[in-house]
């Protein structure tokens, strides 16, 4: 899910005053901003009265699929808060379920749930307070609900700004432990599995790397990865979601046309062949373990909760040291893809109803090699919504 996204980017800018129930909070009013990845600093620096905006600002750096950042939040005057899902941050092609939009959806309550706890609130979290549908967008997705009396702080939400998703090649002769992949499974709890056992991770990193083939090779699979770059700073600043390409070394390619939306759809080019490689060796040699999750059913709810158990998957692997990259594809329900996803849950042993909600690569950066920086975010303000 939580695919490819990466390298720098921003937003939001105006600011306008507004008041939603009798409360005023603050809105983004333009999409400019000078530093793309400023919520990640934003968050711990948050000042605002209202718990719940504070608690918001850290909710935005989710891992979300594509980095689309689907959510919305309405502030209501009895003290509640209502998650929405936009309409315009669907994955039609690739996601025609919005599954694994419902999923980012979930893991962006569970971190709301994680931040108002270290401020000492609790909170009830109410999936689809208006029933399940098809399509998140059909209802409000969630309800938040302050409880009485205080609630403990959780040591997982120590790790979110370390959080990365890293597409990058890992050390293939350090396999992950097995004390680590129980230290996960506490956290994650019922549905978590993982192996670094050589001959299985054999077989995960060959069908991970036949669905992004597939993926790449189903022009409009491909075309909606494509259309959701922003190439160089200019567009990140003005669009801080999708898949963000930029920094210093790669400005020159993007102003000389070498990185360009035509490019990576073009067989051939220099930019599509580098992406190919880039993902070859991720996915077919430099991965020693692989995490998955299965869920007993395949409704909105059991993606929504697959959601927040990966919220705290990902931060329980920081908290071990590792990282991860979610691969996605092999899950994705278009016809192409159908072969491989039947093939994935034989593999692992998962069959209807239940389902396997995410697939991901787990291991260590090679030594040297530092952490990624932070994916760019839209700023809490963008994302709070009148009623």
């Amino acid at each position: 899910m939580l695919t490819r996204r990466k390298l720098f980017a921003g937003a939001a800018g105006l600011i306008a005053l507004e008041t939603l129930g009798g409360l005023r909070v603050l809105r983004a009013a333009s999409a400019q901003t000078a530093d793309p990845t400023a919520p990640w600093r934003a968050a711990p620096a948050a000042t605002h009265a209202d718990w719940r905006v504070r608690a918001f600002g850290w909710a935005v750096l989710a891992p979300n699929p594509h980095n689309r950042q689907p959510w919305e939040v309405v502030l209501a005057a009895d003290g509640s808060a209502i998650l929405r899902c936009a309409p315009d941050r669907l994955l039609p092609v690739t996601d025609p379920k919005s599954r694994q939009i419902t999923i980012g959806l979930g893991c962006f309550a569970e971190l709301f749930v994680l931040a108002a706890a270290d401020m000492g609130v609790g909170v009830d979290v109410v999936p689809f307070p208006a029933g399940q549908t098809g399509a998140p967008t059909a209802g409000p997705v969630a309800r938040f609900v302050r409880r009485t009396g205080a609630a403990a702080r959780d040591p997982l939400f120590a790790h979110v700004l370390a959080r990365r998703s890293e597409k990058r090649p890992f050390d293939a002769e350090r396999p992950v432990p097995e004390a680590s992949f129980a230290a996960i499974a506490k956290a994650a709890g019922a549905g978590f599995f993982g192996t670094s056992e050589p001959a299985r991770v054999a077989t995960l990193r060959d069908i991970s790397w036949r669905a992004w083939v597939v993926e790449l090779e189903t022009q409009a699979a491909h075309m909606e990865s494509v259309n959701l770059m922003r190439l160089g700073m200019a567009e990140v600043a003005a669009n801080p979601d999708g898949i963000s390409i930029y920094g210093p070394n790669l400005e020159p390619l993007v102003q000389n046309g070498v990185l360009s939306r035509p490019a990576f759809a073009t067989p051939g080019s220099q930019a599509h062949q580098v992406m190919i490689e880039r993902y070859r060796t991720a996915l077919t040699t430099a991965t020693a373990g692989f995490v998955w999750t299965t869920s007993d059913g395949d409704m909105p709810g059991d993606a929504f909760a697959a959601g927040r158990q990966w919220m705290r998957l990902a931060l329980a692997a920081v908290g071990e040291g590792t990282v991860l990259h979610p691969v996605s594809q092999v899950l994705q329900e278009y016809p192409e893809m159908n072969a491989t996803y039947a093939e994935i849950h034989r593999v692992l042993g998962v069959a209807a109803p239940r389902r396997i909600q995410m697939l991901a690569r787990i291991g260590y950066l090679p030594a040297g090699a530092n952490a990624s920086p932070p994916t760019p975010r839209w700023p809490v303000e963008s994302r709070i919504m009148a009623g």
